[in-house]
């Protein structure tokens, strides 16, 4: 297992992090090896009926990367290039998000190996009830907690509270996240990773000395979390001079506005077309001069290739794994990209994720203004815990961050012991 996982490129990416990060801490070999691999991989078959009447078999995955301070926390992904190595890899980072943000969680992560775009609603629910129910014995409120994720939104977390709650005879609001508010979910849950990564993208500009009202921004993906970042970034008073989706990049040097976009997005099902701006190469987007490069969508995007090219001050990125080991290291030897690495730009979700579960398990509501005013406040904490270990260790902020995290889940280990 453990070759076979570290032949899928994104685990070994995060395996060789995680590598390098335990050198410095100096972890024993035994602690090391028990904080790097998961504690559960699980794999399942689930079969649905398509509309046609055929029948398919999907692949479902669910990866619980650690129990030892909490219930593992982590979303759950539809997309076609899901496979056990990735989600392994991402209930990885997303057990060091959480130590970083210093929520009682683990890591986890989940996905079905499917092209959600070519679904109906029927099929999208029949998958999802029957991938529930397989998972049932490996989830729970202080178990595993999911939510949404790529290809998967607060329906899908309709789905599976309802199909748990059939199974236990009454309602379970925790056990998932980015519910809908009718089903106990949280405001502010849908635009919180977007939210996050523009707070910090702003923050970051605050330290280096750039006034927002003069600075630029590329967003590459406009999901929900390229949206919603693209949105505040834009209220904040920075222009948005480019985006890219699945369907293609457009560039404006005069700022695009984004919630013509969107309505456009709505209409048309991509930003292809928007008569506000112009169509460009989606690989010379992620090149062109701004203040703010936010990566919001799939891993691996800054790469060997590209990394010498970039224009940006700031890379923020809100998606998992963006930038390979190879570009890290000529970033950090340009020395002039302010780096907000993933583990930390993107914890809006999982730490408003975390303010929804506490309010199931109070069954009590906090307003959205309660709500964003608590994530800037944790994200605020960490992005100075962040900062002054990087400069105290003279550290690159992504290993810095990824030291507070592994440092904070090896000492959790070391205290718990291990169990005969």
């Amino acid at each position: 297992m453990r070759d076979e996982l570290l032949r899928n490129p994104v685990f070994a990416m995060a395996a060789t992090q995680f590598d390098g990060v335990a050198d410095f801490l100096g972890l024993d070999d035994a602690l090391r090896e028990r904080c790097k691999w998961p504690k559960r991989l699980i794999t399942v078959t689930v079969p649905i009926r398509h509309d046609d009447g055929s029948t398919r078999v999907y692949f479902g995955h669910r990866v619980q990367h650690h129990l030892t301070r909490g219930p593992v926390k982590g979303g759950l992904r539809y997309h076609p290039r899901v496979d056990l190595g990735e989600v392994a890899a991402l209930a990885m980072w997303m057990n060091w998000k959480c130590a970083l943000m210093d929520l009682p969680y683990g890591g986890g992560k989940g996905g079905i190996a499917c092209d959600p775009r070519t679904m109906s609603q029927g099929e999208l629910e029949r998958m999802t009830r029957r991938y529930t129910m397989e998972m049932i014995p490996f989830i729970g409120e202080e178990i595993d907690v999911m939510a949404p994720d790529m290809g998967t939104n607060e329906q899908t977390m309709a789905w599976m509270v309802d199909t748990y709650a059939t199974h236990a005879g009454h309602l379970v609001p925790g056990i998932v996240t980015g519910k809908p508010i009718g089903l106990q979910g949280s405001a502010g849950r849908i635009q919180a990773t977007g939210h996050g990564a523009a707070f910090l993208a702003c923050r970051a500009l605050n330290k280096l000395g750039i006034p927002l009202n003069s600075a630029t921004a590329i967003v590459q993906g406009f999901g929900n979390v390229g949206s919603h970042a693209a949105y505040d970034l834009s209220n904040s008073g920075v222009k948005i001079t480019g985006i890219s989706d699945v369907s293609g990049a457009i560039w404006n040097a005069g700022g695009i506005d984004t919630r013509k976009l969107r309505d456009h997005v709505a209409a048309h099902g991509g930003i292809t077309g928007f008569p506000g701006a112009e169509p460009i190469d989606p690989a010379r987007l992620l090149c062109q001069p701004c203040d703010i490069l936010l990566p919001a969508a799939t891993d691996m995007v800054i790469n060997a290739a590209n990394a010498p090219h970039l224009q940006c001050k700031v890379l923020a990125e809100g998606a998992n794994g963006p930038t390979t080991p190879e570009a890290d290291a000529i970033i950090n030897a340009r020395g002039d990209i302010f780096v907000i690495p993933d583990i930390l730009c993107n914890a809006g979700g999982v730490t408003v994720s975390y303010f929804e579960w506490v309010q199931n398990l109070q069954r009590f509501q906090w307003s959205e203004r309660e709500v964003l005013t608590k994530l800037d406040t944790m994200l605020e904490g960490a992005f100075a815990r962040v900062l002054a270990f990087a400069e105290r260790h003279k550290l690159p902020q992504r290993t810095a961050a990824q030291a507070l995290a592994i440092k904070t889940v090896a000492d959790a280990k070391a205290q718990r012991g291990m169990f005969p």
